[in-house]
């Protein structure tokens, strides 16, 4: 592993502890050459399915891209990271179970709206925004009334 502060090769584990979820190890690493000390974590590397976009090219799975826009759309909201790896994990998992080999984007983009619909809805209308492309006033204001009768209906059946 290369040290963040020299680039240094040479640094040796000082402490090993398994992550809060059971899938990860946290490793406390101390550098030889200029006595830094940084975190590594490591997990099993997962076989996920290649991405199919939009245009037909096809690119290896990036657990990052799904999280940068997730940490997008919930800029400024009162959601923790953890909240956001929890839920890029529960996606991973929900892909991995469908046991294919190439999956669309257009699956995986559904699947992370599903997930912040139930996480925050405002986050959920920025992602909406920006991964459905609406193409006039119309469409967005469309999406928020079925937001806004989702909620109702939640209402009504917790007052029954």
């Amino acid at each position: 592993m290369r040290c963040p502060y020299c680039s240094s090769l040479d640094n040796k584990v000082i402490d090993s502890r398994m992550g809060k979820e059971g899938d990860s190890i946290r490793r406390r690493r101390e550098c030889i050459k200029c006595e830094g000390r940084f975190t590594t974590y490591e997990r099993v590397e997962e076989v996920l399915p290649s991405v199919i976009k939009k245009d037909g090219r096809r690119e290896p799975y990036d657990r990052m891209k799904i999280l940068n826009g997730l940490k997008k759309a919930c800029e400024k909201r009162p959601i923790s990271v953890d909240a956001l790896e929890k839920t890029v994990a529960d996606i991973e998992k929900s892909i991995q179970e469908k046991g294919i080999k190439e999956i669309p984007s257009t699956v995986i983009g559904e699947e992370v709206m599903g997930h912040l619909h139930r996480l925050d809805e405002v986050a959920y209308v920025r992602f909406a925004s920006v991964y459905r492309s609406f193409k006039d006033i119309n469409e967005f204001m469309s999406e928020l009334k079925d937001i806004l009768g989702n909620k109702e209906l939640k209402k009504l059946k917790e007052s029954t």
